[in-house]
Formats: structure tokens, C-alpha cells, sequence
């Protein structure tokens, strides 16, 4: 019986260390996406024109600061995040049923 209680949890001990070991071998930023040439090319340009606080990142302010031509760019592009939700609230609502 004691047999195989320590066989039980030397085989418990070892499955842990491999799937401990597997999770260290994942890439650390699960769910992001590696940018195109493109995008990467775009995304310096941006960055060099209006990435005042030299961060490597485009906050809200360095954002707003941007021209129309510049955030078409990043959206053809594919880059842009937040600024898709801006473009659809920024259309012109639907005009409402006629009631008789």
C-alpha cells in the first residue's frame, strides 16, 4: 500500500513540474499579434511624429494631436484601437421609422 501512495505522488510531483515547465515555454503576450511590415513601418512613423513624452506609445493626448490623414493611415493600416469605437459613434444615426 505504500508502494503505491508513493508511486500516486511521485507521479503527481513529476506532472506538475511538466506542466510547469510547458507554461515557462509559452510566449509571454498570449493573444497579441505580431504587426505586418506595414504596420510596423506606419506605427515608427507615427511614433516619430507625435510621441512627444518619447515612450514608444501613442497616449489619448498624442492621439487627439493627430491629423485626420494620419489616424486614416493607422486605420488602413489596422492599427488604431480605441479609434474604431470613435469612427462608428461618429456616423450619422440611422433616421427613425415613419409612424402613421
Amino acid at each position: 500500500m505504500k508502494k503505491l501512495i508513493t508511486i500516486t505522488l511521485a507521479l503527481l510531483c513529476a506532472s506538475a513540474v511538466l506542466v510547469q515547465a510547458q507554461d515557462t515555454n509559452a510566449p509571454a503576450k498570449k493573444g497579441k499579434k505580431e504587426l505586418t511590415a506595414e504596420q510596423k513601418t506606419v506605427m515608427a512613423d507615427m511614433l516619430t511624429k507625435y510621441d512627444t513624452n518619447k515612450d514608444g506609445k501613442l497616449d489619448k493626448a498624442e492621439r487627439a494631436a493627430m491629423t485626420q490623414e494620419d489616424k486614416d493611415k493607422m486605420a488602413k493600416a489596422g492599427l488604431g484601437g480605441g479609434m474604431k469605437k470613435k469612427a462608428a459613434t461618429d456616423a450619422a444615426p440611422a433616421p427613425a421609422p415613419a409612424t402613421k
